[in-house]
């Protein structure tokens, strides 16, 4: 009985605190989320850096149309349109349940910050550089998906695997159709307030039926001796390397990754459009690291939507990836992908899709060895196989699933 009082007095005690205060403006919370799973096939997959024993492979695959997240979000009106929001989002793995990057509660986003109409938004925390931000409705992933349909290994960052700690991104509000965007990653080591951080700037022009974004990232190591970048690197997923795949397995070591990216989209009408992407990525070698020359890849693929029925989404892509001859490469790496997508809407929030994709590599690229060590290049469709690309020039894949949104 005397807990119960004891209950009861807390209640009464807690209610005249909560209107003794003074009146704030709305509040909202939302949790949302995504589970997303299917069946895929690869028709020849070995380990990464392997150029033999590949064998087709029928796995469950998880987060492929949209990656599976638990998420909050939220935001409290401070007066004149002014408001402070948060977002905190989880990645995992639908069909284990495991996180997707271990060791990170809120691997997805965690961000905290304010917007205002006249001013523009500021956001600190785990978050997505201005480049991603800006070129994302652009990007072949928004109806190819970045695991099947991202550029080979997804060489221009134009999937959301680029996520950086420590971030603060500002965007202005819109002007005429434009607006703008810079985003910092503190690296935080002493000594060098640049070593280990992540920048990015972008601008948007929006207008009717058309839109483009031009953006630029950089990615630096925290030490200037070159050695393992992802490891070095304090914005990186929790330590982890960024981008390794079999495209870009022999410049890991870089000092730097580099990216400057155009996207452009143009909607014909209700049912059709058509979205463009080119990118210039460079990795810069470093004292340590195992290559010399800066290598440089280029990449152009085009995207057309269609959509015949208020149900039905069909998307087809192409792509090509070109890398310079550097570092003893006499034929340089060429990656040719072709996508398909199909979605079926059963409601808002539920929906079933299959897709499919084929590439051809061809040259030559640089083993994990670095130069000296020079392999032929090898098939690895969008980044969903970088740990099991192809162990020979192609790569055929395809996968069916349901994705629903809560």
């Amino acid at each position: 009985m005397m807990k119960n009082c004891n209950s009861v007095k807390a209640a009464i005690a807690g209610a005249a605190f909560l209107s003794a205060m003074p009146a704030f403006a709305q509040t909202s919370v939302t949790l949302y989320g995504v589970v997303d799973n299917g069946i895929g096939y690869q028709s020849n997959a070995a380990t990464l850096g392997a150029t033999t024993g590949g064998h087709s492979a029928v796995k469950m695959v998880s987060g492929i149309w949209l990656g599976d997240r638990l998420g909050f979000k939220g935001s409290e009106d401070l007066g004149g349109g002014a408001k402070a929001i948060f977002q905190l989002e989880e990645g995992f793995s639908g069909a284990t349940g495991a996180q997707s990057v271990t060791g990170l509660a809120f691997n997805r986003v965690a961000y905290v910050g304010m917007t205002d109409p006249t001013y523009g938004t500021l956001t600190a925390g785990r978050q997505y550089t201005s480049y991603y931000q800006f070129l994302t409705p652009y990007s072949p992933t928004t109806w190819l998906t970045g695991f099947y349909g991202a550029h080979p290994g997804d060489v221009d960052g134009l999937d959301c695997i680029y996520r950086a700690n420590n971030t603060l991104v500002y965007t202005s509000p819109t002007l005429y159709g434009f607006s703008a965007s810079g985003s910092y990653s503190l690296g935080g080591v002493a000594g060098s307030f640049n070593a280990g951080s992540t920048w990015s700037t972008a601008l948007q022009y929006v207008g009717g039926p058309f839109g483009m974004a031009v953006a630029f990232s950089r990615i630096n190591n925290s030490t200037s001796g070159g050695g393992d970048f992802g490891a070095a690197s304090t914005t990186s997923n929790n330590g982890a390397q960024l981008g390794v795949s079999a495209v870009t397995n022999g410049y890991q070591t870089a000092q730097a990754q580099q990216r400057l990216t155009v996207g452009a989209i143009y909607k014909f009408n209700g049912s059709w459009d058509v979205s463009a992407t080119y990118s210039n990525v460079q990795y810069i070698p470093g004292a340590g690291s195992k290559f010399v020359n800066t290598e440089i890849f280029n990449t152009g693929g085009a995207v057309l939507h269609w959509k015949p029925a208020t149900a039905w989404d069909l998307a087809a892509g192409y792509s090509y990836t070109r890398a310079t001859k550097a570092n003893g490469i006499s034929s340089n790496a060429q990656y040719q992908q072709v996508n398909l997508s199909e979605y079926y809407s059963l409601s808002k929030r539920t929906g079933l899709y299959a897709l499919e994709g084929f590439q051809r590599a061809s040259g030559q690229t640089l083993g994990t060895g670095g130069v000296g060590h020079i392999i032929d290049a090898t098939a690895t469709i969008g980044d969903g196989f970088q740990t099991s690309p192809s162990a020979s020039r192609s790569m055929f894949a395809a996968g069916v699933g349901i994705v629903h949104r809560f």
